[in-house]
């Protein structure tokens, strides 16, 4: 009884001290020793990281190599002069891919959003049959995708070019805005709306000083989701491109056809770099917006 006692009393003076008691203390030692080992899930993730990076790292290292080759003889900023003074094809191919990945993505993120505040804003017949049909360019196999597009432009008769490789990249981007912004809204919380009514703010005031603003940033990242998907889509865009209308990714296949250019990986380690520039100046102000709603 005396024991208990002090245990007690001990409990309750460390507690007073902001001390945490002897069963945390114990705790904490267990789970610091438990952090030493090297768990089973730390060294899957430690070759994932190999996996995706290391080819990364090759390809910025044999940018700066002398030869065509896959041996590395000598270091050379060559295949740089060649990107920016020798490459017109290559820079145009960028501009289109630049030009219908901002294009569609803006689209895309304007409609997406739209359908996801309808969608979650209101009741009406048919809002799951909707939120199902919104997700299948998302499912369903690319090929597929870029088939039926270019079977539908033949059909209206739209010759093929930057337009339907835009329209394209709208249809198959809109679902990813969609469930970034649909998420953001699940969270949100609607007492908020009643507030600003109460206010005497109009539905459509509401919307775009309350609503928008606060799921802003589902929409940047959807946004953001949507430019990378564009930019990288080869399948549809195979499909559905027509002559003076090569992207970044159909001019690259057609290059490794003949041979791996060393301009290639010279590209690719710019935008590597712009990307990761890019990723880490937003990280912060996304976090900033999310924080200040």
């Amino acid at each position: 009884m005396k024991n208990v006692f002090f245990a007690l009393h001990g409990a309750i003076r460390n507690r007073r001290r902001g001390l945490p008691a002897e069963p945390a203390k114990h705790a904490k030692k267990t789970w610091k020793k438990r952090g030493r080992t090297v768990s089973f899930s730390a060294i899957v993730l430690g070759f994932t990281l190999l996996f995706l990076f290391v080819p990364l790292f090759f390809i910025i290292i044999y940018s700066f190599n002398e030869s065509k080759g896959a041996e590395f003889t000598a270091p050379s900023l060559i295949w740089y002069k060649k990107l920016i003074f020798e490459s017109s094809a290559l820079w145009q191919s960028l501009l289109n891919s630049i030009i219908v990945a901002v294009s569609s993505a803006a689209v895309s993120t304007i409609l997406g959003t739209a359908a996801s505040i309808g969608v979650n804003w209101y009741k009406f017949r048919g809002r799951k049959f909707i939120q199902t049909l919104t997700y299948l360019p998302m499912v369903l196999p690319e090929v597929i995708v870029g088939i039926s597009m270019l079977i539908f432009f033949s059909g209206i008769k739209i010759p093929l070019g930057l337009f339907t490789i835009f329209a394209a990249h709208t249809t198959f981007c809109l679902p990813f805005v969609f469930l970034m912004v649909n998420a953001r809204l699940d969270e949100f919380d609607y007492s908020i709306i009643e507030a600003a009514h109460d206010l005497g703010a109009t539905e459509l005031g509401t919307m775009f000083k309350v609503v928008i603003p606060a799921i802003m940033p589902g929409i940047l990242s959807g946004f953001m989701m949507a430019v990378t998907m564009s930019l990288e889509d080869f399948v549809i865009t195979f499909f559905v491109a027509g002559p003076g209308s090569t992207t970044l990714p159909l001019y690259v296949y057609s290059m490794i056809r003949f041979g791996v250019s060393p301009v290639i990986n010279a590209l690719s380690c710019v935008m590597i770099l712009l990307t990761c520039a890019v990723a880490f100046s937003l990280r912060k102000g996304l976090k900033g917006i999310a924080a200040s709603h």
